[in-house]
């Protein structure tokens, strides 16, 4: 069975009137709602209604809905920022070195070597421009603690996988209330970055490899997992997630994804699980 999960201020199911196998449940009102219905036809027909209006509108296996797993990219999507573009501010080169970042979120780079072009960029920057960076710029993106004391309330194991840099994995993932972190290891020679990243570079492929570990080692079933994120270097584990979702994402990621989050912030991932207001766990 199969639901029509539509977010957004404003949400009624009037406006979805014959589109649906059965009644509404309200989730929040005036917020967000499931409709029953049978099947894509249903999806294509309320996103045509609904074109000019600010609404996440997706399709959702109600089996197993409610995902054991959290599996989420960081940079632009648990926070605010991408991490190496405000450190590349810092080094005055944030104009460069950001749009290298873009391409290589729309799938127009290579992850790997792109990352490596952009840290080598970064030679001789002082440590203490990290610190300035998490302090100064990095926040969490509206919605991401709910998500996180939510899931983890229910049961399920949280995992922040990103491309950028364990200096800052670590700090978003204990403020953001994650279980377990990796990220890339910046080196540096005690006072200022050399320019290299350790090797392996965890990219798209090790963000998979990452869900796949843990889906092995909590003896779950991928359709129990739920993936987040918004650059090209996520789809594999978007792909390959029971639940993969394009946060805000590049074209790329949003046309590949099971379900897009164009509108609202994180809260809304709940929803798409069938979490009503009442169930979460307000935390931001």
């Amino acid at each position: 069975m199969f639901v029509l999960n539509v977010i957004g201020k404003g949400a009624d199911p009037k406006l979805f009137a014959g589109l649906g196998s059965g009644d509404a449940q309200t989730l929040s009102p005036g917020h967000a709602f499931d409709l029953p219905v049978v099947g894509i036809a249903a999806l294509i027909a309320a996103r045509d209604i609904a074109a000019d209006l600010p609404l996440d509108i997706n399709l959702v296996k109600t089996a197993q809905r409610r995902k054991k797993l959290l599996i989420a990219d960081m940079d632009s999507t648990i926070i605010n920022v991408e991490c190496l573009d405000e450190l590349a501010d810092m080094a005055g080169l944030k104009p460069q070195i950001a749009a290298i970042t873009e391409r290589a979120m729309r799938g127009e780079l290579e992850f790997e070597s792109a990352l490596r072009e952009r840290v080598g960029m970064l030679k001789g920057l002082k440590l203490d421009a990290l610190e300035r960076t998490y302090a100064e710029r990095v926040r969490l993106n509206s919605g991401a603690k709910s998500l996180l004391a939510t899931m983890r309330n229910s049961g399920a194991h949280t995992m922040l996988v990103s491309g950028g840099f364990g200096y800052f994995t670590q700090r978003v993932a204990q403020a953001a209330g994650f279980h377990a972190e990796r990220g890339n290891i910046l080196l540096d020679d005690g006072v200022a970055l050399t320019g290299e990243v350790a090797a392996p570079i965890l990219g798209r492929e090790a963000k998979l490899a990452a869900l796949e570990e843990a889906v092995t080692s909590l003896k779950i079933e991928f359709s129990e997992t739920l993936a987040v994120g918004d650059g090209a270097n996520d789809l594999a584990m978007i792909q390959r997630a029971g639940l993969g979702i394009a946060y805000h994402a590049k074209p790329v990621v949003a046309e590949a994804a099971g379900a897009a989050i164009d509108h609202n912030d994180l809260t809304a991932l709940l929803y798409l699980q069938g979490y009503s207001d009442a169930e979460i766990v307000r935390s931001d």
